[in-house]
């Protein structure tokens, strides 16, 4: 495993880091909002006190704090595999570059010992097909780590996802909220079994969970900003034309989520890529707020 040089210092020097994907980065967001997202992601937490730390496959190299021509490469999508869980030991023994997902990122985050990360949404269980699953959750469930998101993809089956989380015994938390949102939008009508209101009470959590030997990770949901969310009835209505557009298409497995998350920017006008990009900084603030909060005495 590599660090990259801002969080190999950090780490010697035991300061908190906040792990961020790179798939949101190399496949997620179109070019160039990508690179406002690591901006803005990357900016939210050194303002806090905290250190950005992008996982990634580099060159075969699993690496924790992607930075400097590496990274540049990443944004401009030269050759970068998306990569999940599975897929780490092939992209290590092939020598190539993979932009780490969620499930892959949650992976490294157990052997770096790095305990927060942020994200946009996590995967879950889609619509159609209904056992398509997210590998996601399976990482969830068994990876000690804070995840701070905004929900699962507007785009999944939500009840279905949050079922999925309950029975998989994944903590679950919202923050501020007593309501899972739905990544682009504030309400979904669903319920959080338990709501926390303080970066202290999320770190409070994880430190319980590991001294009952609890092996998955603290979800911690908070809805995306005010003046950036999007009406539900909007997000569902755009989801609905996406999947027929993908049923038509014949767009399949991995495919499937950037097809229908770029068929939502297109009928929403362009709303969910900028409530994308808000959600995703609002999170890398609570992450790094939870990072210095776990890093300080219980």
């Amino acid at each position: 495993m590599r660090w990259g040089a801002d969080a190999a210092r950090a780490r010697a020097a035991g300061h908190p880091l906040v792990a961020l994907e790179s798939s949101v980065l190399a496949q997620g967001l179109p070019i160039p909002a990508n690179r406002e997202a690591d901006t803005r992601m990357r900016t939210a937490i050194t303002a806090v006190g905290a250190v950005p730390a992008i996982t990634a496959v580099v060159r075969g190299t699993l690496t924790v704090g992607l930075d400097g021509d590496d990274l540049e490469r990443f944004l401009r999508r030269e050759g970068v595999a998306k990569v999940s869980a599975r897929d780490l030991p092939v992209a290590a023994l092939r020598g190539t570059d993979g932009a780490t997902t969620v499930a892959a990122t949650l992976s490294i985050c157990a052997l770096a010992g790095l305990d927060v990360f942020a994200t946009g949404g996590i995967g879950g269980v889609h619509r159609e097909p209904a056992f398509d699953e997210s590998a996601d959750l399976a990482e969830l469930a068994r990876t000690s780590a804070v995840v701070v998101c905004a929900g699962a993809k507007s785009i999944l089956d939500l009840p279905a996802t949050l079922e999925r989380i309950e029975s998989l015994g994944i903590t679950l938390v919202g923050y501020q909220t007593d309501e899972f949102p739905g990544f682009f939008t504030q309400t979904t009508g669903l319920r959080v079994p338990a709501r926390v209101d303080t970066a202290a009470e999320v770190a409070a959590v994880l430190r319980q969970s590991r001294a009952m030997r609890r092996p998955g990770a603290v979800l911690v949901v908070q809805p995306p900003p005010n003046d950036s969310a999007l009406p539900a009835e909007l997000v569902e209505h755009s989801v609905n034309e996406a999947l027929g557009q993908a049923r038509a298409e014949g767009v399949r497995g991995a495919a499937v989520t950037p097809f229908l998350l770029a068929a939502v920017e297109r009928a929403t006008a362009g709303r969910s890529l900028r409530a994308n990009l808000a959600l995703l900084e609002q999170n890398a603030t609570l992450a790094a707020q939870v990072a210095l909060a776990l890093s300080a005495a219980p």
